[in-house]
């Protein structure tokens, strides 16, 4: 399943519209680490899909959202729940550890 995708014009709508969490991934063209994790949150959309929205934010692209959420690395990915951030991240996880860190935070 494709990621969507936010942008400063939209953050505050994508991670307020909808009755379940969001999980954001703050990432960058260039980086590696960000690509590895890529196919992972693919299957996640997918899978929770009824249970869970998957965004990703480009942080070169997107300076206020960046900012406002104090990203300093990539990949930073970072749970919401009604709108406000209940969990986060920083680097590349394999699906089954991410998984299970967002179900250990009550996010899934």
């Amino acid at each position: 399943m494709r990621i969507g995708e936010a942008t400063d014009a939209d953050f505050g709508f994508e991670v307020r519209s909808g009755d379940r969490p969001v999980l954001v991934q703050f990432t960058a063209e260039w980086c590696g680490p960000c690509r590895q994790l890529a196919p992972a949150l693919g299957e996640i959309a997918g899978q929770e899909a009824d249970r869970l929205k998957v965004v990703q934010v480009d942080v070169d692209r997107n300076p206020e959202t960046t900012v406002a959420y104090g990203m300093l690395s990539t990949p930073t990915s970072m749970a919401f729940r009604d709108g406000e951030p209940v969990w986060q991240v920083v680097g590349a996880r394999a699906k089954r550890r991410l998984v299970g860190e967002l179900a250990g935070a009550g996010v899934l």
